[in-house]
């Protein structure tokens, strides 16, 4: 089932609903940067059967609609994804996947929202994500070459966010190369790509250019603090040039007793290339939700009839 869901400030967001409320818990999808709901198709049909699965697509991306002024932000996408919750999912144990930028929107919603993330959230998956020093990425290049890099990305984002609306599309047989060699390991599945070129080309420039403003000053290590007794999986590619595999150390080192997975000759685009893996990471998450949601039940009902 799809739909919108309008936010507080008048922005409609496209979601997709599947399954139906009931006792076990909600997994919601929050997607990368430059991409869309659809990234997660994938990894759907590999998930258990019967449970209630959330996909939504960010301000500025996909089938929502672009981020108003000032509201290209993190902080921004962890107020709308409280939102979302609030209004879709009212009630019961919440799992949290988010790739990339999506993974940096969970992070500000433990900063932004403790409560619902203390007493709603049982899990949270982080995939190919960073906790801080966006700011200093070298796209994997060495030397002078790693230094220019990180130029021209902060100059695109600015670029991107002043003068998006003027931007004329880049042609899909074009931006496929280079989404390609930035975005995918070894071995990459064509289809896969086109599916993240197409998503790129659906997203709203100026939009993204804030956005990538946003994460150069995105550092919220010691929001991962309230995530610590929640079951959380790191999941990164050896490969990723976007999110490297040190900042998925940085965040396994707040989060000690969380799983961290390194998946050799991966890059940034894990949906696609490591789909049965990132699938049976999130089920696991899903059945230890529901198993610890099934025992709070009747300890509670216990308590009840012994009153």
């Amino acid at each position: 089932m799809s739909g919108r869901f309008v936010t507080s400030d008048g922005t409609a967001l496209f979601v997709r609903n599947s399954g139906s409320p009931g006792e076990s818990p909600t997994l919601v999808l929050v997607h990368a940067w430059t991409q869309d709901h659809t990234e997660w198709e994938p990894v759907l049909p590999l998930l258990p059967p019967g449970m209630r699965v959330i996909r939504y697509d960010h301000r500025g991306h996909g089938g929502s609609g672009p981020a108003r002024q000032g509201t290209a932000t993190l902080a921004q996408l962890a107020d709308d994804l409280a939102e979302l919750i609030g209004e879709l999912v009212p009630s019961g144990e919440l799992v949290l996947a988010g790739h990339s930028m999506g993974g940096m929107a969970v992070m500000a919603l433990a900063e932004r929202h403790p409560e619902l993330v203390r007493e709603r959230v049982a899990g949270v998956a982080f995939i190919a994500t960073s906790s801080a020093s966006m700011d200093r990425l070298t796209l994997g290049l060495n030397g002078a070459a790693g230094r220019a890099a990180a130029r021209a990305d902060k100059a695109l984002g600015r670029m991107l966010s002043r003068y998006g609306k003027e931007f004329v599309p880049v042609p899909a047989v074009l931006a496929r190369p280079a989404i390609r060699w930035l975005a995918f390991g070894k071995g990459a599945d064509k289809a896969g790509v086109r599916a993240m070129t197409g998503q790129f080309l659906r997203a709203h420039p100026s939009s993204i250019g804030g956005f990538r403003d946003s994460m150069s000053g995105h550092d919220r290590r010691e929001a991962l603090a309230r995530l610590r007794d929640k079951r959380v999986v790191i999941l990164v590619g050896e490969r990723d040039r976007i999110t490297p595999l040190p900042h998925a150390r940085v965040i396994a080192e707040e989060l000690p007793e969380a799983e961290f997975v390194c998946y050799p000759g991966a890059g940034h685009e894990l949906t696609y290339e490591r789909t049965r893996e990132v699938a049976a990471r999130l089920s696991a998450l899903l059945v230890t939700a529901a198993d610890a949601g099934a025992g709070s039940r009747r300890r509670s009902r216990a308590r009840q009839g012994s009153r």
